[in-house]
């Protein structure tokens, strides 16, 4: 079974997304059947690598919401996260440009280090308060995923993995992906945002009960 997901570091949901797929992964008993893959999807194309204002002053002016207003929503995503073991942070999370960040992981994923990119990707946005638009940053999380440093520092000085990552951009406008999360099993049913973990568990089980042949 293969299931790949439309996902953006700077989306909180995917992280929440991404624990409950885990979850419901662990209790699948065929998850060594599985495949999970990941496609890129950018929220924001033309946000800028550096900012003066901090999370919350862009989230009320892109919303037109007040400072409180844009607390209490990214409160209740904190509260979320903690009930998967997320301890998000969102005084210290900078906003900043992804494509960079999707580059290195369409790197990793050649190498079989897509998933661990993701995950640090997500810790150090979300919990840690690292600045993930910057090439020192991405360099740091490459190289704690086992990522070798000049290879990793010649892919984000060029354009490598750009195609790739357009390509999946593509695919997900093709697709009708307004959104992220979005998670797609077997190219034959979708699971949009970040549902509970049971949603993730009966979609696993249905899409393998229907790949299993008919006994005649």
């Amino acid at each position: 079974m293969k299931i790949e997901i439309w996902s953006d570091v700077a989306c909180p949901f995917c992280f929440i997304g991404k624990r409950n797929l885990e979850a419901a992964l662990a209790q699948f008993p065929h998850r060594n059947d599985v495949e999970v893959i990941w496609r890129n999807f950018e929220l924001d194309p033309g946000a800028q690598t550096e900012y003066k204002e901090n999370q919350y002053e862009l989230l009320a002016k892109k919303y037109g919401m007040s400072l409180e207003q844009a607390r209490e929503n990214t409160e209740r995503v904190a509260m979320s996260g903690q009930a998967v073991g997320i301890a998000f942070d969102f005084d210290k999370v900078i906003p900043t440009n992804t494509f960079n960040a999707h580059r290195l992981i369409q790197f990793a994923h050649q190498h079989g280090r897509q998933d661990a990119a993701e995950e640090q990707l997500f810790k150090a946005k979300f919990e840690e308060g690292k600045h993930v638009g910057r090439k020192e940053t991405l360099l740091e999380i490459a190289g704690s995923i086992g990522l070798d440093a000049a290879a990793t520092e010649q892919v984000l000085n060029s354009d490598a993995y750009t195609n790739e990552v357009r390509a999946d951009e593509a695919e997900a406008q093709a697709l009708g992906i307004r959104g992220v999360p979005f998670f797609v099993f077997d190219r034959k049913y979708a699971i949009s945002g970040a549902q509970p973990v049971n949603a993730f568990k009966q979609t696993l089980e249905k899409v393998w009960e229907e790949a299993q042949p008919v006994e005649p």
